[in-house]
C-alpha cells in the first residue's frame, strides 16, 4: 500500500527566475534562495523577513550547506535581488535579516523608526491583494509575458473583480490566467454590478466560462 505525502506548496516570485534562475550556475546560491523563500512561507508576519540564525540552523539540514558556503551564496543571492538583506536591531540584539525585494520598502520604513511591523501587518490584512500577488499566489510565477496581460487587466477591472475572479477559478479548480481573464470578459460583457457576482443559467458549473468567442483559448 502506497503511503500518501501530504505536499505544501509556496510560491517564487519572477525576479528568482529571471535574475537569480537565468544569471548564476551557483547551486549554492540556488539553494540558498530557495531556503529563504521555503522559510518566508511559514511566516505569519507581514511583511516577513527570516534572520541569518534561522537560516544558519536549516542550511545544513535542508541545503546541505556550511556556513562559509552559506555566507558567500547569500552575498551572491542578494546581488542578484530577488531578495534584499538589512541589520535589524531588535530590543539591543542586533540581527541580519533577508526578505523577498518586492517587501524592501515596507521594511526599510520600519528600519528607519517610520512604521511598525504591526502596522504594516495591520494595513496588509485590510488591503485587497494586488494582481500580480493574487496570481503567485494561486497560480504561480509570473512570466514577462504574463505580466504584461496583469498590467492591462488591473487598469480595465476594479480590484473587488480581480479578486472574486480569482476566487472562481480556484474553487472550480482551474487555476489558469486565460480563465480568469473569460470570467473578468464576461462580467464585463454583461453588466457585472460592484460587488457582486454574475448570474450564470449554469451555476456550479465550472465550465460555465469556456464557451463562446474566447472559449478555446482557455486550458482546461
Amino acid at each position: 500500500m502506497t503511503e500518501t505525502v501530504s505536499t505544501d506548496f509556496f510560491s517564487l516570485p519572477s525576479l528568482f527566475c529571471t535574475n537569480v534562475l537565468l544569471q548564476t550556475h551557483d547551486i549554492a546560491q540556488i539553494k540558498a534562495t530557495l531556503l529563504i523563500f521555503y522559510l518566508l512561507h511559514s511566516k505569519k508576519k507581514i511583511p516577513a523577513y527570516v534572520t541569518y540564525q534561522e537560516l544558519a540552523s536549516q542550511a545544513s539540514s535542508i541545503a546541505e550547506l556550511d556556513e562559509e558556503t552559506l555566507k558567500q551564496a547569500l552575498k551572491l543571492a542578494v546581488e542578484h535581488g530577488a531578495i534584499f538583506s538589512a541589520t535589524l536591531n531588535s530590543r539591543g540584539k542586533i540581527q541580519h535579516i533577508y526578505a523577498n525585494n518586492t517587501d524592501r520598502n515596507e521594511i526599510e520604513q520600519v528600519l528607519k523608526g517610520k512604521a511598525h511591523f504591526r502596522q504594516l501587518n495591520r494595513e496588509r490584512k485590510k488591503t485587497t491583494p494586488n494582481i500580480f500577488t493574487l496570481y503567485e499566489q494561486n497560480i504561480g510565477i509570473i512570466t514577462p509575458m504574463i505580466a504584461e496581460e496583469l498590467k492591462e487587466s488591473e487598469k480595465r477591472y476594479s480590484p473587488q473583480w480581480i479578486e472574486q475572479a480569482f476566487k472562481e477559478a480556484v474553487v472550480a479548480n482551474k487555476r489558469s490566467w486565460r480563465y480568469i481573464a473569460r470570467i473578468l470578459e464576461i462580467w464585463a460583457s454583461q453588466g457585472k454590478k460592484n460587488g457582486t457576482h454574475w448570474q450564470n443559467t449554469k451555476k456550479g458549473n465550472p465550465d460555465k466560462y469556456i464557451s463562446g468567442k474566447y472559449g478555446h483559448l482557455v486550458k482546461r
